[in-house]
């Protein structure tokens, strides 16, 4: 049986990036300010802080402003302070700049950032959760998230696990084969599939999981 090797390809991010930017920021322009103050599935995090961590992420990598630390959490809060005195728009104006620009860039390093460009798809679908649109994290972008999902749970040397995903004629390989335990196995739709991987609710989703706990494909928990 074949299995996809798509997430290979190097110029993933970028097409990740700039899909999502195309959905994601007309519906942030549309907006009142008043939808920017609520809050999202990350601990504290309203909207306009994702956004701007966001943005400041993606900003560092075109200017090549990746250094040591800047990816934590007390790094990520820096960022955000940094852009307190930003009107709205000013923030939505530097995460469309970002999207536009840092996917050239990510897509050069060699995998290494491809991380990023997954974390910045899975936070737009935080927005859109916290928005109440449907398919929170799926839309136009998610065969390009699941490529990506799928080379960094072998970089980060994940739980090994088979995915048969509805409306999908071959299984998703995740993580990394060996150490003497055999994969475990979803059966499921995608965007479950990213919730689980992600750390998001689960909550009203329907999927199987055999072999692994819940807790364990989370590769960003």
């Amino acid at each position: 049986m074949r299995c996809h090797d798509r997430h290979i390809r190097p110029g993933r991010p970028e097409l990740l990036l700039r899909t999502e930017r195309d959905a994601l920021i007309p519906l942030l322009r549309d907006r009142p300010d008043a939808d920017f103050a609520l809050r999202t599935a990350c601990p504290g995090w309203t909207v306009r802080h994702v956004l701007a961590h966001c943005g400041a992420a993606l900003t560092r990598i075109v200017e090549n402003r990746v250094e040591k630390g800047v990816f934590t959490p007390e790094g990520n809060d820096r960022d955000i302070a940094e852009r307190a005195g930003w009107s709205n728009a000013e923030v939505v104006d530097e995460l469309e700049r970002g999207m536009t620009e840092a996917g050239a860039v990510i897509a050069r390093s060699g995998g290494r950032l491809d991380g990023v460009a997954l974390g910045e798809w899975v936070h737009a679908g935080d927005v859109r959760d916290a928005f109440g649109e449907p398919g929170a994290y799926g839309g136009a972008g998610l065969e390009h998230a699941l490529g990506i999902l799928a080379h960094v749970s072998r970089q980060r040397a994940a739980l090994p696990l088979r995915a048969d995903i509805d409306g999908r004629d071959d299984p998703l390989v995740l993580g990394a084969a060996g150490g003497g335990r055999s994969p475990a196995h979803y059966v499921g739709d995608a965007p479950s599939l990213i919730r689980l991987y992600t750390g998001r609710s689960l909550t009203g989703t329907r999927y199987e999981l055999v072999g692994a706990k819940e807790s364990e494909p989370n590769l960003f928990g």
